[in-house]
């Protein structure tokens, strides 16, 4: 099978999935092009990471289903989509049916899925990820998921998981190895090695995965880094592994390219890594000036957390870093971070409201886009906005007629 190329040029009054018609004058928040540095996304709305356990033989290697279920979204005019936490080592996987990006192998699956998405006009993300203890599980919609699969599994399905210190996420997972200072260094070098696999695959964005329990999570919270070295204990040093990675991908990710982090914000617990540490940390970030945006979720990190979920319940943590960022803005320097929001937000008034009253600068969707991958041709219907379709699937975008049908419909 071929891969797909445009057989003829865009029509003059063409501009690509997700963009306003030319002399639309309905123009929301949503629909607006905002850069990242340098990388100019054509709306607001950016698939969020999700993991799809659906990598074969414990190679981390995408497949058909990867270059179908990130396209579609493309199609569907998202303005970036960013892949599923994609592991820099074999041992940083969450299960055996991860993707990774350890070794020159796994480029030329994803390099194809990024050169398809970039011919709909999106662009693609990469999230860079180690499970640390959460690794070496079950996958989430198997029977007994989550449960911890040992290293002498007859399955081969196990390993040996790492972690900052000696504790167990549950008890239906593994004790994490505590982590030496080469096991450390390697780690490093691996997000350092797996950025340089991404410029060979063609991605246009990389984020470091700080959140959701995995390593990076683990290292910052006092909850399950009980270290007493340079890397534990205060905060300076449980936040020295995730500098040091930052660091690393920088010295291979050229300046001019966008480079993001997703935070926990909170832990969810009383004890936990909460939201003073987030905007502390958030001055670190802004004050080291290689930080393009802040991707800002919450929890995963502790068994005994107590999320209270609710429409949009996250949106108050990338509000607080807004405001944060804004407070460098204050005294005369430009901040040139973004902030993005994620959580439970699945309709265009949502969105909207969040970007109206400039509490993010990108909403990420997920559930919402597996409900419905082309999501964002919805959004623009409940905006009243008419955007352009994927151009072979104009004929399915709403006519005037239905439109104005459907608004004398709302006003009765």
């Amino acid at each position: 099978m071929e891969e797909f190329k445009y057989p003829f040029k865009y029509p003059n009054y063409y501009k690509g999935p997700g963009i306003p018609i030319p002399g639309e004058k309905n123009i929301s928040k949503t629909f607006t092009p905002i850069t990242i540095n340098n990388l100019k996304l054509k709306n607001r709305l950016v698939v969020s990471p999700m993991c799809q356990y659906s990598c074969a033989n414990n190679s981390g290697l995408m497949s058909d289903w990867h270059l179908v279920h990130y396209s579609t979204f493309a199609k569907g005019g998202a303005s970036m989509i960013i892949f599923e936490s994609t592991a820099v080592q074999p041992e940083g996987r969450i299960s055996f049916a991860d993707a990774g990006i350890w070794n020159d192998s796994q480029i030329p699956p994803m390099k194809r899925i990024c050169d398809l998405i970039h011919t709909f006009d999106s662009h693609v993300g990469m999230q860079l990820a180690h499970a640390g203890r959460k690794g070496s599980t079950v996958p989430p919609f198997l029977e007994g998921s989550r449960n911890a699969i040992m290293p002498n599994d007859p399955s081969g399905n196990g390993w040996q998981v790492l972690g900052p210190s000696p504790i167990a996420y549950s008890d239906y997972m593994m004790v994490p190895k505590e982590m030496s200072k080469k096991d450390i260094r390697d780690t490093i070098e691996a997000f350092k090695q797996a950025t340089i696999r991404c410029i060979e695959c063609g991605f246009d964005f990389v984020e470091i995965h700080c959140a959701h329990g995995y390593l990076l999570n683990q290292f910052l919270s006092p909850t399950s880094n009980k270290r007493t070295d340079e890397y534990g204990g205060s905060f300076e040093n449980r936040i020295r592994i995730v500098l040091e990675i930052i660091e690393a991908v920088r010295s291979v990710w050229s300046r001019d390219k966008a480079l993001g982090v997703r935070l926990s914000c909170v832990e969810w617990t009383d004890d936990g890594w909460g939201m003073d540490e987030t905007i502390k940390f958030t001055k670190v970030l802004r004050d080291l000036g290689t930080i393009d945006l802040i991707d800002c979720s919450s929890g995963g990190n502790n068994h005994f957390q107590k999320i209270k979920v609710c429409p949009m319940y996250q949106v108050p943590f990338a509000d607080s870093i807004k405001k944060t960022l804004n407070e460098k803005c204050e005294k005369g320097i430009e901040n040139k971070i973004k902030v993005a929001t994620v959580g439970m937000i699945n309709h265009g008034d949502e969105i909207e409201s969040i970007l109206q009253e400039d509490r993010a600068d990108i909403v990420m969707c997920a559930r919402s886009f597996l409900r419905n991958p082309l999501f964002v041709y919805q959004v623009a219907r409940e905006l009243d906005v008419e955007i352009d379709h994927q151009l072979q699937y104009q004929r399915g975008r709403e006519s005037d007629d239905r439109k104005k049908q459907n608004k004398t419909t709302s006003k009765n």
